[in-house]
């Protein structure tokens, strides 16, 4: 019989939320939900910082000696990426401190916005 109870006084409760809760606010808690979980999303492609070594043009690539690169879980170290795009190696020479952001895609790691510091 006590469990019976609970069980009411629960639903009763439920109900009378549900009731005097607008449906705005419930709306409102969804898309502030979903508002950090893109913020999260996109400190987890957060820029690094490297200078560049190389350019080849003809192959699309570049080498950066960089820091950590903390959204692919990589110490820091020299090595070549691709660049989504040939015409960001227009935007820098060798020599040139960068802030970047390099993503896996399509099996190869690929920076995928690159800025200078000047």
């Amino acid at each position: 019989m006590k469990t019976r109870s609970i069980l009411f006084a629960t639903l009763a409760l439920t109900l009378a939320v549900s009731v005097t809760m607008p449906f705005g606010a419930i709306a409102a808690e969804e898309i502030a939900k979903a508002d950090m979980a893109q913020m999260k999303s996109t400190d987890a492609a957060a820029m690094s910082t490297g200078e560049v070594k190389k350019i080849d043009k003809d192959t699309g690539k570049i080498t950066i000696k960089h820091g950590p690169l903390d959204n692919l879980g990589m110490p820091a170290m020299t090595m070549v990426f691709r660049v989504q795009d040939a015409a960001m190696l227009d935007q820098v020479k060798p020599g040139d401190k960068i802030h970047f952001v390099a993503e896996k895609a399509n099996g190869a790691l690929t920076v995928t916005k690159m800025q200078t510091d000047g």
